[in-house]
C-alpha cells in the first residue's frame, strides 16, 4: 500500500489531497470499482475552520467531526458542503447535532435512532444515519455487536425511522497492519449483505463506512463506499491540546 510518508506531510494540503485521490483510484482499479463509488470524507476534527476552507477549495466535499460542539462551530460557516458527524453520539447531544449534520455515521442504540428520527421530523431536516458496528476485542470503541445489529433492525419495523434514513453500516477495527484488519472489512461487508437480505423496507442504501489513512485501499477491495480520512489530508494534529480545547 502507498502509505503516505513522513515528507509527504510537508507538502500543501491540495498536494496531499492529490495523493489521497490517487490512492483511491488505484485502490478502485485494482477492485474493477468506479472511483466515483466511493465517497472521500476528510476528517476535520481539531482542525481549524481556515484549514476547512483551504480544503474545500481544493475541491473536497465531505467533513468528519468527532464533536458536535465543532460541527455547531463549523457547518455554518461553510454552506455547501455535506457534514458527517464519524464520532459517538450520545443522547445529550442528539438534538444539537441534528440539526447540523448530513450523515450520522455512529448510530449504535435503537434510543439514539428514536432521538435522531423525532429530533429530525421537528425540524423537518432528512440526515442519512448508518449503523456503528463494533468488531474487534477493544473495550473502548463504540459500535453494537454484530449478532446485535438484525435484532435492533427488527425492533424498528413496527415504528420504522422515516426523516433518518438508515443507509449503511460503519466500523473502527482494531489497529495494525492493512491486511490483517481486511477480514473486518469483510465481515462488514457479509453483515451489509445479511441486512440486504432481509429486505427491511426501512433499509435504505448500501453504505459502508471503513477504512482510513492508513487502511483505506483495503476498505475499498473489500467494498467500502465511504473512507474517512483525516491524517493523510490534513497532516497530524496536536489531539490532547485541541480536543481538550474542543471539550470546554
Amino acid at each position: 500500500m502507498e502509505a503516505l510518508v513522513q515528507p509527504e506531510l510537508q507538502l500543501s494540503l491540495a498536494q496531499r489531497l492529490a495523493l489521497v485521490r490517487e490512492r483511491l483510484e488505484r485502490a478502485c482499479q485494482r477492485a474493477g470499482r468506479d472511483p466515483q463509488s466511493v465517497r472521500l470524507v476528510g476528517v476535520s476534527k481539531t482542525k481549524s475552520l481556515a484549514v476547512v476552507e483551504e480544503a474545500v477549495r481544493a475541491g473536497l466535499r465531505d467533513f468528519g467531526e468527532n464533536y458536535v460542539q465543532e460541527l455547531q462551530k463549523k457547518a455554518p460557516k461553510v454552506p455547501g458542503v455535506n457534514w458527517h458527524l464519524v464520532g459517538p453520539l450520545q443522547k445529550n447531544k442528539v438534538k444539537k447535532a441534528v440539526a447540523v449534520i448530513d450523515f450520522v455515521h455512529s448510530l449504535d442504540s435503537l434510543d439514539i435512532i428514536l432521538l435522531a428520527e423525532r429530533r429530525a421530523r421537528e425540524l423537518k431536516r432528512r440526515l442519512q444515519g448508518l449503523i456503528q458496528v463494533h468488531l474487534g476485542d477493544e473495550s473502548t470503541k463504540s459500535g453494537l455487536e454484530p449478532q446485535e445489529v438484525i435484532p435492533l433492525l427488527e425492533s424498528l419495523t413496527m415504528a420504522p425511522p422515516n426523516y433518518v434514513s438508515l443507509v449503511g453500516l460503519m466500523t473502527i477495527p482494531p489497529p495494525g497492519p492493512p491486511e490483517r484488519i481486511r477480514p473486518y472489512f469483510r465481515q462488514l461487508r457479509q453483515l451489509l449483505q445479511e441486512i440486504e437480505e432481509r429486505k427491511f423496507e426501512f433499509w435504505r442504501g448500501c453504505e459502508l463506512s471503513m477504512g482510513m489513512s492508513d487502511d483505506f485501499e483495503v476498505a475499498i477491495e473489500e467494498g467500502a463506499t465511504m473512507v474517512r480520512v483525516g491524517r493523510a489530508i490534513f497532516g497530524p494534529r496536536q489531539y490532547k491540546q485541541q480536543s481538550a480545547e474542543v471539550q470546554r
